[in-house]
């Protein structure tokens, strides 16, 4: 398995395995969607600390927190 890309941003919170790995779907797949290489370390964060943002607040399916961070970039149209 690869290393979890939201880790770095849990700090000031408890999530269970499984909420960091729905985080961790949810990041591989809205980097992928919206084509954001792993050099791209601003945009990465950014990706993961509103995933982390969302799932704190209770969302804790991958393909929802995906979903909300890509309409929130304007594509839902592509995943609708």
């Amino acid at each position: 398995m690869r290393a979890v890309p939201v880790r770095a941003h849990l700090s000031g919170g408890t999530f269970e395995p499984e909420d960091i790995q729905a985080m961790s779907l949810a990041f591989e797949e809205v980097c992928e969607a919206l084509e954001i290489q792993h050099g791209a370390t601003p945009e990465r964060e950014a990706i993961a600390v509103r995933i982390i943002e969302l799932c704190r607040r209770g969302e804790r399916s991958p393909a929802r927190l995906a979903e909300r961070v890509l309409k929130e970039a304007g594509l839902v149209a592509a995943f609708a």
